[in-house]
């Protein structure tokens, strides 16, 4: 019988069955609106607000308002980009790289295609970006909003958020970085760090698909984009997910336990598969920063 081996937690993980189990509950036993007005509904939007905070406690954030239940990171990437433009006077700089998601890349053309000015940096043959540019893309003289990843889905290289961000600060812009592919590999502390906006996706650390999370510091400004309800401080309209919301917050909690000791196992398996690859294929190499990179993923060509 074929075994299938599965290598590509970078694209989807499978639901932990401890996440699983949190959510039960709630399609059946505790299906109550969590934004009613009655006792009923009050008993499970105590169980979103803990499961916000177990969001806030993987990231670091000080405080759990400052989280956004979305349905997924696209919607996270979207609503950090364009809402934070929609809500800065005049045309603002837009700043990101060549190499992020689509999610990230889209909204950021489709500002282009009405005007705004976009600036799109280049990676060098490592796939690290040259510092020098994104202090020249900052410094433009007109405010700013950046949007630029914290790890790349596809070589694993990491850019250096923290230090990136505080150079859009220093110009008074705007700073987003898509934490998709870091959140709950490695450690994250937003309130330690010049950071604005973040966005992770359940479906990347264990949670289901279709429930993600956005970070907005306190006294960032966005526009909303879905309207039409209190949901969310009135940052994002619409019935709450609950099962998916408190999945996510068990996936938190979870990874926040186990993080450092699966990296290190990650690291050595890794390490251990490109070993092997390379001593016996030969004109075969790896892509991406060696030394600067998330520990379970690779990319290897091979001639």
């Amino acid at each position: 019988m074929n075994k299938t081996v599965y290598v590509d937690n970078n694209a989807t993980t499978a639901v932990a069955p401890e996440v699983t189990e949190s959510m039960l509950p709630f399609f059946h036993e505790q299906w109550g609106n969590p934004s009613s007005m009655h006792t009923f509904g009050g008993k499970v939007k105590r169980n979103v607000d803990a499961a916000r905070e177990k969001v806030a406690a993987l990231i670091g954030a000080e405080h759990p308002s400052e989280i956004i239940f979305t349905s997924c990171g696209s919607e996270s990437d979207n609503m950090a980009i364009r809402g934070s433009v929609d809500a800065m006077d005049g045309h603002p700089h837009v700043i990101t790289t060549r190499v992020e998601h689509a999610a990230v890349l889209g909204p950021c053309h489709y500002l282009e295609d009405r005007g705004y000015r976009l600036t799109t940096l280049e990676v060098d043959a490592k796939g690290n970006l040259d510092m020098g540019k994104v202090r020249e893309a900052s410094s433009s003289g007109k405010k700013t909003v950046a949007s630029i990843m914290w790890a790349n889905n596809e070589t694993g290289v990491l850019f250096p958020v923290p230090e990136i961000a505080a150079l859009i600060k220093e110009g008074g812009g705007i700073f987003h970085t898509d934490a998709v592919q870091i959140a709950g590999k490695l450690p994250i502390s937003v309130k330690d760090q010049p950071i604005d906006l973040l966005s992770i996706s359940g479906h990347k650390l264990y949670a289901p698909k279709g429930i993600g999370a956005l970070y907005v510091r306190r006294g960032t400004k966005i526009t909303p984009h879905i309207m039409g309800g209190h949901q969310e401080r009135g940052r994002r309209a619409g019935t709450e997910n609950v099962p998916y919301i408190v999945g996510l917050g068990t996936a938190c909690e979870m990874t926040m336990a186990t993080m450092a000791n699966d990296a290190e196992h990650e690291r050595r398996l890794r390490d251990r598969l490109e070993a092997g690859i390379l001593a016996t294929c030969k004109g075969s190499q790896i892509n991406g920063d060696v030394s600067n990179r998330l520990p379970g993923t690779t990319n290897i060509s091979f001639e």
